[in-house]
């Protein structure tokens, strides 16, 4: 038993179903920000609605948060998002995301805004570079037990997850080495990844642009990699930013694990529910 958001004790497992309680002070951000005339409710997916896995194939959101973003997707003035470091391929097979929520994928290169979005494309150049960026990468897998690749559609991930401490940190390391300097790649550190792209993006942009294609008059997002801290630093007064975990963030409320995200979606859907008079 640990400590839970309150300082109560509480199971941080990854059932969904602990009796679990949101401190006095989230909870009455969450009753401001559901009174906001167009609400943006936008969720990182992987450590946030669903737990984290050894295989990313196999990550799928909690029941209850799964429940609760669904039936807030359905309520009027209230827009969902997923914004993800996942391609969106990837996310849309582990989320099964409901119809209309909104999708930002490759941490803010990919977009989805309904029928009809473009894909992304990459000119020649960056193509070549992404090709020689993976052999870079293959090289070091070669050597690095326990570690894989990812492919994206501008980029490619070095997972550790599955390699020895040891092992992840030389690998990652040598990718640093590598690419770091290399003109027209880009860097991103997440929990026992090195994501790499040839496209310049961040889950900080992807707010800025759900904000205004929707509209929001606020922001709700939660997230908890260093990624999504791209994220919790572009929100502005009046928006609600919550950090899943322990580790260093700018947000201004923190919570414990994926499953205390099942009492936010909650909250913030019987909150929102009152608001909009559903």
């Amino acid at each position: 038993m640990t400590p839970d958001a309150t300082g109560r004790n509480s199971d941080t497992s990854n059932s969904d179903t602990a009796p679990l309680s949101l401190s006095p002070e989230l909870l009455e951000a969450v009753r401001r920000i559901a009174g906001t005339e167009q609400l943006l409710v936008a969720m990182d997916f992987d450590g946030t609605m669903a737990p984290l896995v050894d295989h990313a194939a196999d990550a799928r959101a909690l029941p209850r948060s799964a429940a609760a973003f669904a039936e807030l997707t359905g309520l009027p003035r209230t827009t969902t998002a997923l914004i993800s470091g996942r391609a969106l391929d990837s996310l849309r097979a582990v989320a099964s995301p409901p119809e209309h929520t909104l999708l930002i994928g490759s941490h803010g290169a990919e977009v989805w805004m309904g029928p009809g979005s473009s894909e992304l494309m990459l000119d020649d150049a960056q193509r070549k570079l992404l090709a020689e960026v993976r052999k870079e990468l293959e090289g070091i897998v070669e050597q690095a037990p326990g570690t894989l690749l990812e492919d994206k559609p501008a980029g490619v991930v070095l997972h550790t997850r599955l390699a020895a401490d040891d092992v992840a940190e030389d690998a990652v390391a040598a990718a640093r080495a590598v690419l770091q300097d290399r003109s027209g790649v880009f860097l991103k550190t997440g929990n026992r990844v090195l994501e790499t792209s040839v496209v310049h993006a961040s889950k900080g942009e992807g707010i800025a642009f759900l904000r205004q294609a929707t509209g929001a008059t606020a922001v709700a997002f939660a997230g908890d990699d260093t990624t999504d801290e791209d994220a919790l630093a572009s929100l502005i007064p009046g928006d609600l930013g919550v950090k899943v975990g322990l580790d260093f963030t700018r947000a201004e409320f923190r919570i414990e694990s994926p499953v205390h995200v099942c009492e936010l979606l909650e909250a913030l859907l019987r909150e929102r529910k009152r608001a909009v008079g559903a």
